[in-house]
């Protein structure tokens, strides 16, 4: 069954490749590019023997790269249609001949030769004498199998979820966790420079080269120092190990195959939910206000775009000044980027409705409904950015000890929040445009992208000179050297902000009254 099972890796593949030239062009180059980063990769590993610091290494990113193989199944999902082995439930074949012919089939790819290079590379760093040799040969396929079966394994158990909406949202924040990781990976790097090269790597090492697979790389430096008896328990825990993932896939497949789903179980009928006067609707005004701020925050629960862009502003927004903090070359006044990302979330606040605006848009028939409209939407916002700026701003004066600049530095926050706000809402009636819900990854319809970094950059810029004044009062007070009287711009920047979001909201309103037809035009556009 292997061989039928590659054939059909490699037919998925080609037929995946035949639906454009685009996307085969894109193909092709990654392939090139991972092939020289693999290259270079096992080239500098290959240099890298005789040194002292080469097992720490070798271990380490043996250690990273089956993390990363046991992750990849839980964010891109739909990257892989062999990752799903729910469309083979309806084929006669037992788990125990499915494991090998998939198993076969996943060590077709960019992946699995990225990774069977790291872990040659590796071997031949530490592998010094001929027993090390001997074991080598292997340590490089069992390794890569452990990671192989470990993503296999992750899949099968997973898949339900994955291939269900909270999966596709789970997706959707990939790319926040990737971005997340760079921050922690260059932080890991400055601190590695300042603690002197690799050896700080040490402690760290001594404990993963006892988890599989980097235990089989930590076996081959064994052996190369002569400590056969350390060796064989390391081998023979990544065998383990590899034993454990088989077993863990098949359990996962028979169930997979053998026991019923959501869509083979009638929904019991449980007691109605009260969706008024309890939880969050109770706690939000009476009338239009409340009802919009509602349908507001259950968009940022429910919709994945929506709560994927809110995670990430979330997530930057409280790394950038933290981390700048911590490496010790920060500024509290960094902490505004937390409002400043926050911010953004009120651009396009119809589009985010899509099609379905037409619904909002049959309510508005006055300047009144719509600027009551745009308010609650801004009240919304307010319930999670303002305590959010406050604490980012309140965890970075701590990082950095700087308790007299707190006043300013959230008033300042609170400004740029205002501002944020105002030109958000004109942004939202002047420049709409849709955001498409049939791709994961694309946020501006085709033509409108435009409009898009029009409504984003010009508003971003004109709510940066919106708070002019109250940067103005903050740097005379400075440079006059009336340092005592900084704590007045905590109420000065509260008071304008509020002041400057609730004049944006009054300008936009009569816009949006009168712009109805040609916005409802733009965001159904996707």
């Amino acid at each position: 069954m292997a061989p039928v099972f590659v054939r059909l890796k490699l037919s998925l593949l080609r037929n995946g490749l035949r639906q454009s030239t685009g996307r085969t062009a894109a193909y092709v180059a990654s392939v090139v590019f991972a092939l020289l980063i693999a290259a270079g990769q096992l080239l500098g590993l290959v240099l890298l023997r005789g040194n002292d610091d080469a097992a720490t290494l070798v271990v380490v990113l043996t250690a990273l790269m089956a993390l990363g193989w046991a992750m990849l199944p839980l964010f891109f999902p739909s990257g892989d249609e062999t990752l799903d082995p729910s469309r083979l439930v309806m084929l006669p074949l037992r788990p125990q001949a499915l494991i090998g012919a998939l198993l076969a089939a996943s060590l077709v790819g960019i992946g699995p030769l990225f990774t069977l290079c790291l872990v040659l590379g590796s071997a031949i760093a530490v592998a010094h004498g001929a027993a090390a040799v001997v074991v080598s040969v292997l340590v490089v396929p069992l390794a890569l199998l452990v990671c192989v079966a470990l993503s296999r394994a992750v899949a099968a158990a997973n898949i339900r979820l994955l291939t269900s909406r909270k999966g596709r949202d789970l997706a959707l924040l990939s790319g926040l966790v990737i971005a997340v990781g760079i921050q922690f990976v260059n932080f890991g790097v400055q601190r590695l420079g300042e603690a002197g090269g690799l050896s700080a790597l040490e402690p760290v090492a001594d404990v993963l080269r006892w988890l599989p697979p980097a235990s089989a790389i930590g076996a081959v430096d064994s052996v190369s120092e002569g400590a056969y008896g350390r060796a064989v328990p390391q081998l023979l825990l990544s065998l383990a190990a590899l034993a454990a993932l088989l077993y863990w896939w098949r359990r996962s497949l028979v169930r997979l195959m053998t026991a019923p789903d959501g869509s083979t179980i009638t929904a019991s009928a449980g007691p109605a939910r009260k969706e008024s006067g309890s939880g969050l609707g109770g706690l939000l005004p009476d009338g239009r206000t409340g009802a919009v701020m509602l349908r507001s925050l259950r968009y940022v629960w429910r919709d994945p775009k929506t709560k994927a862009a809110w995670v990430t502003s979330l997530a930057v927004g409280l790394i950038v000044p933290l981390v700048n903090a911590l490496q010790g070359n920060g500024s509290i006044y960094l902490s505004c980027f937390a409002a400043g990302m926050l911010g953004i979330q009120m651009y396009n606040q119809f589009g985010q409705d899509t099609s379905a605006f037409w619904m909002v848009a049959l309510t508005i028939s006055s300047t009144r409904d719509a600027y009551l409209e745009l308010r609650a939407r801004a009240y919304a916002l307010l319930v999670i950015t303002l305590p959010y700026s406050a604490l980012v701003t309140v965890l970075t004066a701590g990082l950095l000890g700087d308790w007299q600049a707190l006043p300013e530095a959230l008033g300042l926050s609170f400004a740029l929040l205002g501002a944020m706000m105002a030109t958000g809402a004109l942004a939202s009636a002047r420049f709409p445009y849709s955001i498409p819900q049939d791709s994961a990854y694309k946020n501006v319809a085709p033509g409108q992208a435009g409009l898009a970094w029009i409504s984003i950059l010009g508003g971003m810029v004109a709510g940066a000179l919106l708070c002019a004044p109250v940067i103005g009062l903050t740097i005379a007070l400075h440079v006059s050297g009336a340092n005592a009287w900084t704590w007045l711009l905590l109420p000065v920047g509260t008071a304008y902000g509020a002041g400057i979001a609730w004049a944006g909201v009054r300008l936009a309103a009569p816009r949006t009254a009168s712009n109805l037809p040609e916005i409802l035009t733009a965001v159904s556009k996707g």
